[in-house]
């Protein structure tokens, strides 16, 4: 029963953790479009802020402990799925530390990318949590 747990656990963190990967870009979409120092400028850093500390952080966290746990009680890191899998997972927390700094940037008035450069940026996470799904779901090897 504990794994099913865990399993439960992990999923509602992933939930979590790729709403606000999916979000993030997108406020840094219309962030870039803002003048630096504006009203609106100053209110997209708050949201950036709020939902880097208080959402993607705990989440990518949380996601982390039961998934490694779970990968520690079931054993998988003899299964070569797993290892396909760990790889994406790996490249969604580069991505993340990259969300971090953008938002650094943006936080300090210093972004110097387009909103154009976010757009495709958004689509990255997607493409990494369509991989890990099918990977999870299908364990082709």
């Amino acid at each position: 029963m504990l794994y099913e747990w865990l399993k439960a656990l992990h999923i509602i963190s992933i939930i979590a953790w790729m709403a606000g990967m999916l979000y993030l870009p997108r406020l840094f979409v219309y962030h870039a479009a803002a003048e630096p120092g504006s009203k609106e400028s100053e209110t997209f850093k708050l949201m950036e802020r709020r939902l880097l500390k208080a959402i993607i952080n705990p989440a990518m966290g949380a996601a982390w402990i039961f998934g490694g746990t779970m990968v520690w009680l079931g054993h998988h890191w003899d299964q070569p799925w797993f290892w396909a899998k760990f790889a994406l997972v790996l490249g969604m927390q580069a991505v993340h530390g990259n969300m971090v700094g953008w938002q650094r940037a943006f936080e300090e008035d210093r972004n110097t990318r387009s909103q154009r450069f976010y757009r495709m940026v958004n689509e990255i996470p997607t493409v990494l949590m369509i991989g890990i799904v099918l990977l999870v779901i299908l364990k082709p090897f």
